[in-house]
């Protein structure tokens, strides 16, 4: 199936909440209004108490209790309010998924852009933007698996969801991978290029024609959520490690082997994002 076609099957596209599409929006307009799209975000009702529940959180070490949305854009900041509202939003977007275990997968993925906003911050990049495309990097895979359930069953059978030969058996079957699905997806949702660009680098970030520093931070990011999914061993993780990737960035190995926190401490107070 062409990735056209995928695009066009009823059952593809994950339903996101009006609001959560305007903030999406927000991304490319400049002149947006923090108060109008706080205003939206209160409106309803589910967002706002999910981004209380995270405003307030372990994860944000809030110095007071955030009560409203005006509190939460005022104390995280309206980056950080977008890149929960958005994130929020995937998560629920997908209900029930034949062949993948949704909790698995949104516990990788959030494992995944933990790490990358922990790594950004190392490596001087946008550490909100690493966050919501490390979320967003396998979402892909949901749209493969929903528009065409028989065909992905059978790469499943191949390479798991979190294989890293994954992309490499989709790409031999349907001529593309989840990583350019994911693309397609943040383009067709209007996302900033920015986004796209960064998720198609997430697969291979040293075969791009212009290194994407964020592709390579959730590469690694995302190495280190397998890692932990699949119960790596030391030894394991100083074997498979992307050494090459995290030289280009300028990071030693031993940042990520020996000094970054578990994966469960940098994503304590998140667990609401899933829910």
């Amino acid at each position: 199936m062409k990735i056209e076609t995928l695009f066009q099957q009823q059952n593809a596209l994950p339903s996101i909440p009006k609001v959560v599409q305007e903030v999406i929006d927000s991304f490319n307009n400049d002149d947006v209004s923090i108060d109008e799209i706080a205003r939206k975000l209160s409106a309803d009702q589910v967002l706002s108490a999910k981004l209380l529940r995270l405003a307030n959180s372990s994860y944000y070490h809030a110095s007071r209790t955030v009560g409203s949305v005006d509190d939460a854009v005022l104390m995280l900041g309206f980056m950080t309010v977008r890149t929960l509202v958005v994130s929020s939003g995937l998560t629920s977007g997908f209900k029930s998924m034949p062949g993948v275990d949704l909790k698995q997968f949104w516990r990788y993925s959030l494992h995944t852009a933990v790490v990358s906003k922990w790594l950004a911050k190392k490596a001087h990049c946008n550490s909100d933007f690493a966050f919501t495309v490390g979320l967003m990097h396998g979402i892909g895979q949901l749209v493969m698996h929903a528009g065409m359930p028989e065909q992905m069953l059978q790469v499943d059978k191949t390479a798991g969801p979190l294989d890293p030969r994954r992309p490499d058996v989709e790409r031999t079957s349907f001529g593309y991978d989840f990583f350019d699905v994911g693309a397609e997806l943040s383009r067709r949702w209007r996302f900033p290029d920015t986004f796209a660009t960064a998720i198609k680098a997430c697969g291979e970030p040293l075969q791009q024609s212009e290194f994407d520093q964020i592709g390579a931070v959730v590469h690694i990011a995302s190495w280190c959520a397998r890692g932990e999914e699949s119960h790596y061993s030391q030894e394991e993780r100083e074997a498979t490690f992307p050494t090459e990737v995290a030289k280009k960035l300028g990071i030693k190995p031993e940042l990520i082997l020996a000094e970054m926190p578990p994966l469960a401490e940098l994503s304590a107070g998140l667990e609401d994002l899933l829910g």
